[in-house]
């Protein structure tokens, strides 16, 4: 996983089927990936999966995603699609360092302005809500076309104004990549329709 932030949905359902009999019939290869008590972590683990795989701590699905990896990371279409049947679906991904830095300082930023702190897991309204904050914000920055940013301009004011307040404090010390609005663009295309929770795994 290093080097990349990636954007995860889930299906419970599958997972609870197919991650779930393939956490019980090859526990034991997944045992070298998990740290102090391995098999109450297993067990733990198992029993999520189960219940509602969007229950694993932030730890627990890195270390599901590093087993997969280890078994299909030499090919890594190979690697989403078996994740996706289990129950993983990667839907996008950021592999360029500086837009990960750029992403994660405009996501604390955000976090300010609102006097909150997201999980690494976030229901979709609230991604949706930052993901039009990042397009305003990178919007502002960015000279060419932008269709997006002036066609939600007129029903997110509030946000609007939110990311103008922002650049205007962080323009002159902030190096944005020219890519970032073009991955919010991305990103908002992926799940302006979907009603579950986003996972935000680096």
């Amino acid at each position: 996983m290093k080097d990349k932030l990636y954007f995860i949905k889930t299906n419970p359902v599958s997972a609870k089927i197919n991650l779930y009999n393939k956490l019980c019939s090859e526990e034991n290869s997944l045992l070298t990936f998990l740290e102090d008590d391995k098999k109450a972590s297993l067990e733990i683990i198992k029993k999520k999966t189960l219940d509602d795989v969007e229950g694993l701590t932030r730890e627990e699905f890195i270390c599901i995603f590093n087993w997969f990896e280890a078994r299909y990371g030499s090919d890594p279409e190979e690697l989403k699609a078996q994740l996706f049947i289990h129950g993983i679906d990667i839907f996008y991904e950021i592999s360029e360092p500086l837009c990960i830095e750029n992403f994660s300082k405009m996501l604390k930023d955000y976090e300010d302005y609102l006097g909150s702190r997201f999980s690494f897991i976030m229901n979709s309204e609230s991604f949706n809500h930052f993901l039009i904050y990042g397009i305003f914000f990178t919007g502002m920055a960015n000279s060419e076309e932008k269709y997006l940013f002036h066609f939600l301009k007129q029903d997110h004011k509030v946000l609007l104004a939110l990311a103008e307040k922002g650049y205007e404090e962080k323009r002159y010390g902030l190096v944005l990549q020219p890519e970032m609005y073009q991955y919010f663009s991305d990103l908002y295309d992926c799940t302006k329709f979907y009603k579950g929770s986003v996972i935000m795994l680096t």
